[in-house]
């Protein structure tokens, strides 16, 4: 589904540094994000975006402890993204979306800005968090991406904890596959085993036509000057052939660089944003003069002329982090040790 504008693309950049001094910069910063698309006010009961907000302060929460007692970058985007895998409301983890063969298939990346090593996994099923997963290739394995059963079994050798597949097992998206593969005029395949009664989970996320992409991500700056980034994804509902996106994709989804000054986290659409390789042209650009609002919406722009929609947050080694999408909202929220925390998910939100 297209967003309706009016003239030029319409991009949304929103950042959260208004209150800073023009020479000064936090010591640490974070930023998350939870998913870009079309996410209107319209679509969401009173209860349910007080339920984003409040887990999106969460993630700000457990991602900002971290930090403010002196941890790393790296330590606190896996804080943040792995509350958002717990959470059903999140297209991660518990709460991600269903194949087309009626299972949960997780991936997710991890990058250090200050020396370039990066882990990512694609295709999980029993690892309960698939960010703890790519940080674990990055300092366990001598690999970049690991995929599969295999890359379930790397996550066990190393001790991570594993669920039966039912866990991230949530009857919205279930609701939302049988719905999608109806329309497409696809067979439904059989409940999964372990999975609850019709009915007997509580329904607390919006409706199932919301159209958006509940990726989970989050970039952060800390008080050694260490860049990180992290992302984490269900992927898309129905997808088939073990489809991969662009969230595992190093340079696409997921990238951080001290040496060009960002870190980024990007959800969209995955095809296109592996084209246009996303997170690393930021990155460039950053590298080469541009500012880092400018840079996300500049790319995000590129994006979205092939055809791509989504958004991304970054985060430059001022610690002031930029918002930038080409949809209608992003939940999103930033804090840092100069700012309160604040979260967001309409785009005309300040």
């Amino acid at each position: 589904m297209r967003i309706a504008c009016s003239g030029l693309i319409a991009l949304f950049a929103l950042c959260f540094s208004s209150a800073h001094a023009q020479d000064v910069g936090p010591q640490w910063s974070l930023a998350i994000h939870g998913g870009a698309g079309v996410i209107e006010r319209s679509s969401l009961t009173p209860e349910q975006d007080a339920a984003y907000r409040a887990a999106l302060q969460g993630a700000l929460d457990a991602g900002s402890a971290v930090l403010e007692s002196g941890g790393s970058a790296l330590d606190a985007v896996q804080a943040a993204v792995q509350l958002m895998e717990d959470d059903p409301l999140f297209n991660a983890g518990r709460g991600a979306v269903f194949t087309a063969a009626g299972r949960n298939e997780l991936d997710a990346a991890v990058m250090n800005g200050s020396d370039l090593t990066a882990g990512s996994v694609a295709g999980l099923t029993t690892t309960r968090h698939p960010v703890a997963a790519a940080r674990a290739v990055m300092e366990r394995s001598p690999h970049v991406m690991l995929i599969g059963s295999g890359a379930d079994a790397f996550a066990a050798s190393v001790g991570l904890e594993q669920v039966d597949p039912g866990f991230f097992f949530t009857e919205r998206r279930w609701q939302g596959l049988v719905k999608a593969l109806t329309e497409a005029g696809q067979p439904i395949p059989e409940r999964p085993a372990g999975a609850p009664l019709p009915g007997a989970q509580a329904e607390v996320a919006p409706p199932l036509n919301e159209k958006k992409f509940g990726t989970v991500g989050a970039v952060a700056l800390d008080n050694q000057g260490r860049l990180a980034a992290a992302t984490s994804t269900g992927g898309m509902t129905a997808k088939r052939w073990g489809r991969v996106g662009d969230v595992p994709i190093i340079g696409a989804g997921t990238y951080a660089s001290n040496a060009d000054g960002c870190a980024v986290s990007a959800t969209g659409d995955g095809e296109y944003f592996i084209r246009a390789t996303v997170a690393r042209d930021i990155c460039a650009r950053i590298a080469g003069g541009a500012a880092t609002q400018a840079a996300g919406q500049a790319e995000i722009a590129d994006a979205d002329r092939l055809g791509g929609k989504g958004g991304v947050i970054v985060m430059g080694l001022d610690g002031r982090p930029a918002f930038a999408m080409s949809t209608s909202g992003m939940y999103r929220g930033a804090v840092s040790s100069t700012d309160p925390a604040r979260v967001a998910i309409y785009a005309d939100e300040p």
